[in-house]
């Protein structure tokens, strides 16, 4: 099959096909301007105002991800209400005018917990992202729940989708040509009709690697174009599905930007090459609870909360010279004005609330129930533990000056000796401590943190907790129980410490947007009225967290926090973000 066969594998009613390196929108020549707004990253009562600053961006398409582990935390339990209404989220786009791009691949990565894939598959199987019978099992039972949603929403069917990606950047990963058969089989044998495409960077072996017969190949970049056009098969349109106008973070970087200067260059740059363009992202958004992935370069490289990316559309909604450079660049591709840009959205005004301890870590530990013990520490994965917190706990005789390891941390953990704080280790520095001080028996107590499952790469799903046992001196210790600490943001009252559990009362006289900080706390998480938002750590570049205003209520409203290492004394309200001092970065 040749590149020029891809028009007709799309179906004779397909939205999109293309002819002689033309794309075609029923029929006609077209031009997608997309951007990515991932309906998982944002308030599902933000979802309209978002999709309407994209529209009135210049884009005719909005492109999401469908991320697996977001729609079945557990095992067979496969929800698409509130939250994770996606079918929802596709109607609105279509409302406001809007084509969809699904991006609906088992493997996602998008800086997304586990790259999208659940932590229970990927704790039992090997052979991620291949024809591996036990992998291709678990898609297949999901995508029979998944695809037939997205189905009724086709454009052939009068919907929104007018295209839908095979896998995801599958050439910087493997190389099992029946797996992408398999997934393009699949997605058409369960009713997908509109145009297939994949996703790969601008080297010839990822191309050749991550293509597939039968779907439009695209590529993922920032400043790529020369090199897309120099390997584009013959007769195929150029699409940058992913235009990487801006960056993540990681915690301990500095908060990545990217001019608009820059970033409008490469826009300008394809569009004048002919090309479609997806921005990644028009909207970033926010890794609210725990679904932060993270990264391997050697260490550990934990995603922080804010998934801003530099993005036209703020994460907090604002826009700023992005967005100007794109509605303009973007205008002269429309036959009609663009759509008014919606009001600019409204902030508390700024205010400090007294944090009040309501219990130490340890005491939050100890409030609960442990299980049985067993011998040897299980991972988080073992005791049905996707990410958060793991409290292990066994008592030990110590003979005078002894060294405790932790082999295979992953990620972090506070360690108390009889109920007292006595180090942090964490999986990519010091991972041992030393015991001194007269032979006993001794209570030894290991809170470990996930830090956000492996998004990208070789270890991709990576177990977490204490994967290889806990040594004092030569010899392991035994006898483990275990307590899962609830992630409800409540805590029993208890004995107040210097870390652990407070809360503070706001009031507002609206719901509206706020940015939350916490002068001198160290590492936490926080609950604005009983809903995490996610996680800060002093290490930085993040400084603020994003508390969207369908979050507050009008009166009085609970903000709680845990911190694992030091709590401050005060919650600020702040009306505009601190992200960190930052540094000009363009993604590669």
């Amino acid at each position: 099959m040749t590149a020029t066969d891809v028009r007709v594998e799309a179906g004779n009613h397909a939205a999109l096909t293309f002819r002689d390196s033309t794309l075609l929108r029923n029929g006609r020549p077209h031009r997608m301007l997309s951007g990515a707004v991932h309906y998982f990253r944002v308030h599902p009562d933000q979802w309209e105002d978002r999709l309407r600053r994209l529209a009135a961006m210049g884009a005719n398409t909005v492109d999401t991800y469908i991320p697996w582990n977001f729609h079945e935390e557990v095992e067979g339990e496969r929800r698409f209400d509130g939250w994770r209404d996606v079918e929802r989220y596709l109607r609105l786009a279509a409302d406001i005018g809007l084509d969809v791009y699904v991006r609906p691949s088992p493997y996602i990565c998008a800086e997304w917990s586990n790259g999208g894939l659940p932590w229970w598959l990927t704790a039992r199987t090997r052979g991620l992202r291949s024809s591996e019978p036990a992998f291709i099992r678990a898609v297949e039972a999901w995508y029979r729940e998944l695809v037939p949603r997205l189905v009724p929403l086709q454009a052939a069917e009068g919907g929104p989708i007018v295209a839908v990606q095979v896998e995801n950047e599958y050439g910087s990963y493997g190389s099992d040509r029946r797996y992408l058969e398999h997934q393009r089989d699949l997605l058409r044998s369960l009713g997908i009709v509109e145009l297939l495409t994949t996703a790969d960077g601008t080297t010839s072996d990822m191309l050749a690697h991550g293509s597939v017969e039968g779907a439009m190949p695209s590529f993922t970049f920032g400043t790529g174009v020369a090199a897309a056009v120099e390997l584009l098969p013959e007769h195929t349109p150029l699409l940058c599905s992913e235009l990487w106008g801006g960056w993540f973070d990681h915690w301990g970087e500095r908060h990545h930007v990217r001019s608009a200067a820059s970033m409008i260059g490469t826009v300008d740059e394809l569009l004048a090459a002919g090309g479609s363009v997806s921005l990644y992202m028009a909207h970033g958004g926010t890794n609210f609870g725990l679904w932060n992935g993270a990264n391997w370069d050697g260490t550990l490289q934990p995603t922080v909360t804010s998934y801003d990316s530099d993005a036209p559309i703020a994460e907090d909604g604002r826009v700023g010279a992005k967005f100007d450079a794109l509605r303009a660049a973007f205008a002269p591709c429309h036959d009609r004005p663009l759509p008014e840009l919606p009001p600019e959205p409204v902030f508390q005004p700024p205010q400090a609330a007294p944090l009040t301890p309501e219990a130490s870590l340890i005491a939050a530990v100890r409030a609960v129930p442990a299980t049985a013990a067993a011998p040897h520490p299980a991972t988080f994965d073992e005791l049905g533990v996707g990410d958060g917190l793991v409290a292990y706990e066994t008592v030990a005789d110590v003979t005078g000056e002894t060294e405790l390891v932790i082999e295979g941390l992953h990620d972090r953990a506070v360690v108390f000796l009889d109920g007292r704080r006595h180090a942090i280790l964490e999986r990519d520095g010091r991972t041992s401590t030393v015991i001194t001080g007269p032979a006993r028996r001794l209570v030894i107590t290991i809170v470990v943190e996930s830090l956000g499952r492996i998004n990208y790469g070789a270890k991709l799903g990576e177990q977490k907790g204490i994967l290889g046992g806990v040594r004092l001196g030569r010899r392991f210790a035994h006898g483990w129980t275990h307590r899962i600490l609830p992630l409800d943001g409540a805590a029993a009252d208890g004995p107040v410490g210097v870390d652990g559990y407070a809360r503070a009362e706001i009031d507002v006289a609206a719901p509206a947007e706020a940015w939350l900080a916490f002068p001198g706390g160290v590492k936490g998480m926080v609950w604005v009225n009983g809903f995490l938002i996610g996680r800060y750590w002093s290490r930085g570049p993040q400084e603020t967290l994003y508390a969207p205003a369908p979050l507050w209520r009008a009166g009085r409203n609970e903000v709680r926090v845990l911190d694992l290492e030091r709590l401050g004394t005060t919650v600020e309200v702040r009306a505009s973000a601190s992200l960190g001092d930052t540094e000009e970065f363009i993604g590669s």
